[in-house]
């Protein structure tokens, strides 16, 4: 992944950075105005926001992008209750707070601006999203800071392309942001962190929830269709259950036998979780409709996820929200020349980076789910480090390595503490990373 290529009208792959040079070119040819700052942020979520208050804040130049009209990422669509009780992680609030202080730091925000070109040097090529005319058509910055976050996986089947079949983050985003109910009666595939507090926000938004069933076996299910591994991942996630019993559940989860005993006597009619149905022995086969869906095809499955033959049954929803997991969104390091690994814990590709968030290109910097899934708080963290080491590589301020090495413990020990992991190897894995960090470490660094 160290070169992206794009297939061209002609019928054939070339470089992006061809590509790229030759639009950059007409964009001079056009008489397009650039600004200079000293850093360039992309992406104005958690990791995005804080890296540019912190640079602002010691007296740094920066220009936060985002193509939403609105700041914050995915904290806007976040609505959970923390372990403990009485205590609701809001989102919004905490996003709004966060643009808010970027804003006084002296940051300047674009929302619905998207990124459609970056040059190293730096050069970012800026377009508007709603075709207003910019003040100027380019970024020129002395570093940049990609905090590009996530996407959802696919999770193909048959009807899947039925109005009324969403991702799991499409409902976030309808009931937290948009206040609009996904449907009035609805069934989820994939039994993750993201599937069971979104649930858990629809049912308080008056959502009927028929349950949570796994996603069908498939290419695209991989382990998120086998029990067995569903619930290795869920030790990671019984603390935040509702009550003791579920609670206690976890230490039963903690070793291959009670995982295995777990898997056999788990009730064929699931569990009930916030009045949620939990049903880890059920699977989404087809989603099914005319012009919208009617209903969804659920099937019985054994512990390692295959349908037992006649057990299918139709379950009349009007919405199915699938959730096939979050993977890095890393294409704009790919276009900038990136080395990336493929780490079991990160969930997907990642741009190779040490723990002060520097790539393994000159002066481009990574913060957020861009580096691996983890939570808002992970991210944010991340972006203070990010902030500040590129505080002290050019110059801003008065920032020095120990200011960074203490933001960098810090990341460490909010993961430790971390209430919600989406994935359990992810300690492991950043020790990897970091690893391999120092095995290929780049001449400039």
């Amino acid at each position: 992944m160290n070169a992206a290529y794009i297939w061209t009208e002609r019928g054939r792959f070339v470089p992006a950075s061809h590509l790229l040079k030759r639009e950059c070119a007409l964009h001079q040819r056009k008489g397009g105005q650039a600004v200079k700052v000293d850093v360039a942020v992309i992406g104005g979520g958690p990791a995005g926001l804080t890296a540019a208050k912190e640079i602002a804040s010691h007296g740094g130049s920066v220009v936060v992008v985002d193509e939403n009209s609105t700041f914050g990422g995915k904290l806007l669509g976040q609505l959970h209750e923390e372990p403990g009780g009485n205590n609701w992680w809001k989102g919004g609030e905490i996003a709004a707070k966060l643009v808010e202080e970027t804003k006084a730091a002296g940051a300047t925000l674009m929302p619905q601006t998207q990124v459609w070109g970056l040059e190293t040097g730096w050069t970012v090529h800026i377009a508007d999203t709603r075709n207003r005319e910019l003040p100027f058509r380019a970024i020129q910055a002395k570093a940049v800071l990609l905090a590009t976050g996530a996407v959802e996986k696919p999770l193909a089947m048959p009807g899947w392309t039925l109005p009324g079949v969403m991702t799991v983050g499409a409902a976030q985003v309808l009931t937290n942001v948009n206040r609009v109910k996904p449907g009035k009666r609805v069934i989820i595939a994939g039994v993750d962190v993201l599937s069971l507090t979104i649930a858990r926000a629809m049912k308080l938004a008056g959502v009927e929830l028929v349950g949570i069933v796994l996603p069908g076996r498939s290419e695209f299910s991989q382990g998120r269709s086998n029990p067995l591994e569903l619930l290795k991942q869920l030790q990671s996630m019984t603390h935040l259950a509702p009550n003791p019993l579920l609670r206690a559940g976890g230490a039963v989860l903690g070793s291959s036998l009670g995982i295995q005993l777990a898997a056999h006597f788990f009730p064929r009619g699931g569990v009930k979780v916030w009045g949620i149905p939990i049903q880890l022995k059920k699977a989404l086969v087809a989603i099914h409709g005319d012009e919208q869906v009617t209903h969804a095809e659920i099937a019985s499955i054994d512990a390692a996820g295959q349908i037992i033959p006649g057990t299918s049954t139709a379950v009349p929803v009007d919405a199915v929200c699938l959730s096939g997991g979050l993977t890095p969104l890393g294409e704009l390091a790919a276009t900038a020349g990136c080395q990336f690994v493929r780490i079991d814990g990160l969930n997907g590709a990642v741009p190779l980076h040490n723990q002060a968030m520097e790539t393994t290109v000159r002066n481009l910097y990574v913060a957020g789910n861009i580096t691996g899934i983890e939570g808002a708080k992970i991210a944010m963290v991340q972006g203070k480090v990010a902030g500040l080491n590129m505080c002290r590589q050019l110059g801003i301020g008065h920032v020095g390595e120990q200011d960074v090495q203490t933001a960098i413990q810090k990341v460490e020990a909010t993961r430790e503490t971390s209430d919600i992991q989406f994935h359990l190897n992810i300690k492991e894995a950043r020790i990897q990373l970091q690893s391999l960090w120092e095995q290929n470490r780049p001449l400039h660094a």
